[in-house]
């Protein structure tokens, strides 16, 4: 197992020193998924639920948590973003959520593309839960990441 770099030979936290790293293009995706009943599905698509527009706010809501990761997870550098897409779309069970990061940095957007993803899975469990208290939040996790000294990254789909 490689060494964790938020912790110094002391075992301290520590925010990483990035000022040696190369800036590259760097891209990250999560994804995210919201479970809920048929009823609820219905509801969220419908366009008829009572705080509005279920995927446009929780899309929106993504995108601005992109923005604000490094005010969340205390060890996040602040980045200058260049791109954030969230998408939400109903899927078979529930609601699916993807969530694309772009900079061009000395670091990767590994966590903004995970701050997304929940923060607009939370988003839509908000806008419905008055309807269906029992869905769930599943499944969230980083799909890819391009750039960077660590190379790329592609989750094996099974």
């Amino acid at each position: 197992m490689s060494k964790l770099t938020h912790i110094d030979g002391e075992g301290r936290a520590r925010m990483v020193d990035v000022s040696n790293k190369a800036v590259t293009t760097r891209e990250a995706v999560a994804e995210g998924f919201v479970s809920m009943s048929a009823e609820t599905l219905k509801l969220a698509t419908s366009g008829t639920a009572k705080k509005g527009d279920v995927r446009a706010v929780a899309e929106i809501a993504g995108v601005m948590a992109a923005k604000k990761t490094s005010d969340l997870i205390p060890l996040c550098h602040p980045l200058a973003i260049s791109k954030v897409e969230v998408s939400v779309e109903a899927a078979d069970g529930g609601m699916a959520v993807t969530a694309r990061v772009k900079t061009t940095g000395q670091t990767g957007v590994e966590m903004e593309a995970l701050t997304a993803v929940s923060v607009a899975c939370l988003t839509i469990y908000d806008m419905l839960k008055a309807a269906d208290k029992a869905m769930t939040i599943e499944s969230v996790r980083l799909v890819s990441k391009t750039g960077g000294a660590s190379g790329d990254f592609r989750r094996e789909i099974a």
